[in-house]
């Protein structure tokens, strides 16, 4: 064993725990973790004899007598303060339940307002598109008036220029 360990003080999480580690309250695991802790380090078993001997002292002391009457005005003044903050707090809670709905509200808007922009967007025919597609035929649609019809087309083909195979 080291010289660390000899003088090892408990953490505040084991310092919470000794009252229910002396009244036996703890749990096997923690008990035994603790009962280790405690054979292994003086410093540690001083801290609670010094709980031990503050509880036996306390003990001692005498106890006032509480009449039944200051009992239940504690009780009730205790009861009243829990009534009270629930009290002081439910406009609060109004509020805050109506701005919730606000917002889920608007969200609800918004999200339906995108889908029916995306559905539009990409559902609805764009009149420009044809335009585009067609754009090399508007283009030369001056040429192609002026030409009026196939049959100018159909001679240029008969003639040798025009003929495959040359």
């Amino acid at each position: 064993m080291s010289a660390g360990s000899e003088h090892q003080r408990l953490r505040p999480e084991e310092r919470a725990n000794l009252v229910a580690y002396i009244d036996g309250e703890l749990t096997e695991a923690e008990s035994r973790a603790l009962s280790t802790k405690l054979t292994h380090s003086p410093t540690a078993r001083r801290e609670v004899d010094l709980l031990k001997k503050t509880w036996e002292a306390l003990e001692k002391l005498p106890r006032p007598h509480v009449s039944e009457e200051f009992h239940e005005r504690t009780l009730s003044y205790v009861h009243s303060l829990e009534v009270g903050r629930g009290a002081r707090f439910a406009p609060l809670a109004g509020v805050a339940r109506s701005f919730v709905r606000g917002v889920a509200c608007l969200l609800i808007l918004a999200s339906a307002g995108a889908a029916g922009y995306g559905a539009v967007r990409h559902l609805w025919p764009d009149p420009d598109e044809r335009v585009i597609r067609d754009l090399s035929l508007a283009e030369h649609l001056d040429e192609y008036l002026e030409v009026g019809g196939f049959d100018l087309l159909d001679a240029l083909k008969n003639t040798p220029e025009f003929r495959p195979g040359r």
